[in-house]
């Protein structure tokens, strides 16, 4: 099925959407949840993310020449250090992926 490729703005003129999320070869399987176990100081618990967010996760650590968990490890104890904890733990993971690949862009 072939989409319209125009958009209406909030002004309400028609504009061709100018950048695709869904370029040639786009991996679906990056948008695919995962449940994973991870140690945070210590205690065992689950942490359910697309495999996309597993794989920033891996490059962090392996810039850190760290594990995953000792990763996940510091960004909870710093959360609850400067911020007094967070409500949305994957969420927090996310963001910090997100912000770490921005700064790769940019220093790239």
């Amino acid at each position: 099925m072939v989409y319209d490729r125009l958009e209406q703005g909030r002004d309400g003129a028609r504009r061709e959407i100018m950048i695709d999320p869904f370029v040639r070869e786009f991996d679906m399987g990056l948008a695919r949840p995962l449940s994973r176990s991870v140690r945070l100081n210590g205690f065992a618990t689950c942490l359910r993310l697309e495999q996309v967010y597993w794989d920033i996760l891996a490059e962090m650590a392996r810039i850190n020449c760290c594990t995953v968990s000792t990763l996940l490890s510091h960004v909870d104890r710093e959360v609850h250090l400067r911020h007094g904890g967070v409500k949305n733990f994957s969420g927090l993971v996310r963001v910090v992926c997100v912000v770490h690949s921005l700064k790769e862009v940019v220093m790239s």
